[in-house]
């Protein structure tokens, strides 16, 4: 029963950081005028939506609900942190340093589960491959600040 819990926990913690990712993105890509970069914003957060339907694909396996998604108040808080965090300074740097934050958090928090949770294989990839996305992205958004 333990393994079946870390299994649905480590989904739900997957799922909600595609979903904060996508959420941050979709509220920030406005405001970068660099199409390269924006390019490069719409990339990662369709990986974050492949991701998501990947985890939600397996998720009837552990679990009769539905995985866990960001709460309005947390997406709410998420908008207004990026409105005012880029009301001054609206620059590839500024973008990349906030994106790099949440990036981060998603980074520890998968490396967290991989290091101390029994998961099932399936769970287990589908982890490394969300962890590995987000340091290849944490990479090419260090070349933007």
């Amino acid at each position: 029963m333990v393994i079946k819990m870390e299994n649905i926990n480590a989904l739900d913690e997957m799922h909600k950081g595609c979903c904060m990712g996508t959420d941050a993105i979709s509220y920030i890509l406005d405001k970068v005028e660099d199409d390269s970069f924006k390019n490069i914003l719409e990339k990662q957060s369709k990986t974050y939506e492949n991701i998501k339907k990947d985890i939600e694909k397996i998720y009837p396996e552990y679990n009769d609900g539905k995985p866990h998604e960001t709460n309005m108040m947390t997406k709410a808080m998420t908008k207004s942190g990026i409105e005012m965090k880029t009301m001054n300074d609206k620059s590839n740097s500024k973008i990349a340093e906030l994106l790099i934050q949440g990036t981060n958090m998603g980074i520890i928090e998968g490396r967290k589960i991989l290091n101390n949770k029994k998961i099932d294989d399936k769970v287990r990839h589908l982890l490394d491959r969300y962890v590995g996305m987000q340091e290849k992205y944490l990479e090419v958004l260090k070349s933007y600040l």
